[in-house]
């Protein structure tokens, strides 16, 4: 197997592109996706500050030693989401990464934050983890942002994620979330503008990338997603792509070169009417959803009976 551009040994074959790389060619060609991404969309320029939010898993990772080779300002904001071995595993490759990279990141405990963990939250408010893990991401990564005065929310979802979420709302015609699954979402109504740079990539290519860079990442899936449908999706698209490679590529990007057909793109909106009274965010009630969560996770009637382990700080910085 011959590299498709120089012709020398290949290590990683793209049957959706029909071709095949070498590392150095590999390199190129995944800069050069990233940054296709970045320009179509106009997720940020070089002038911003980009909080990049970093797991601990490799599309996260990758995404944030690809953003720094390509000179953009960004600050790392990891959240503990209190799951166990998981949780601190993670904790210790991101940690690890800043460390090998010298890179500014930023450490925050769900724990610390919410009240309880992943598995916490879910058990009291009776919703689906990942509903849980979901609702304390949107609204800490947001005031992350603002306190660390980014102009930027960028995320590690790659093309995978993408189809696979696709798949989900158009089976359930979610139309909600249809109209907002777009790569850029603009900064609206005082939440920070969101982006996802890896929309063009796998995650098998995420992974060869990693690896060839000597990436050092948690491997195993969240253990709270085990039922989540996310997996079931994804493993659908994978049976389709095995069948005819590219259909994950035609599936996505056919969606939103038709997006705006069924979802006009349309002018930002006004903030909402009221500023959380516990947390002063923009809130469309006068306590924002993440509060209510909060308080109804350390309310002494609601909490589970388990004995959970204290955190030691909010906030911590390598």
């Amino acid at each position: 197997m011959k590299c498709r551009v120089c012709r020398a040994r290949a290590v990683i074959d793209l049957p959706r592109h029909n071709a095949a790389f070498c590392p150095p060619c590999f390199d190129s060609y995944l800069m050069d996706q990233v940054w296709k991404a970045i320009d179509e969309f106009q997720m940020f320029t070089k002038t911003e500050r980009i909080l990049l939010a970093v797991s601990g898993g490799k599309d996260s990772l990758a995404l944030w030693d690809i953003l720094d080779r390509l000179g953009y300002q960004t600050i790392g904001y990891h959240l503990d989401l209190g799951i166990g071995e998981y949780s601190v595993d993670s904790l210790e490759k991101t940690r690890q990464f800043a460390q090998k990279k010298n890179l500014t990141l930023h450490i925050e405990e769900i724990t610390r934050e919410a009240g309880g963990s992943v598995a916490d939250i879910s058990e009291v408010t009776n919703r689906p983890p990942c509903s849980a893990c979901g609702v304390s991401k949107r609204h800490l990564f947001n005031r992350a942002a603002k306190t660390h005065g980014c102009q930027v929310v960028a995320t590690g979802h790659n093309l995978d994620d993408e189809a696979s979420r696709l798949l989900g709302n158009i089976l359930h015609w979610q139309d909600g979330y249809l109209e907002k699954q777009n790569p850029a979402l603009p900064d609206d109504g005082g939440l920070v503008r969101k982006v996802k740079p890896l929309n063009r990539l796998t995650e098998k290519e995420m992974a060869a990338y990693s690896f060839l860079n000597g990436i050092d990442y948690v491997v195993h899936e969240c253990p709270m997603s085990v039922n989540a449908k996310q997996l079931f999706y994804k493993k659908i698209m994978n049976l389709l792509e095995k069948e005819s490679p590219g259909t994950k590529q035609a599936f996505y990007f056919g969606f939103l070169d038709r997006r705006n057909r069924f979802y006009p793109e349309k002018e930002p909106g006004e903030a909402p009417p009221f500023n959380c009274q516990l947390c002063e965010a923009p809130s469309y009630s006068e306590i924002c959803s993440f509060c209510r969560l909060r308080i109804k996770v350390t309310s002494p009637q609601e909490k589970p009976s388990r004995t959970k382990k204290k955190s030691s700080s909010s906030s911590s910085r390598v």
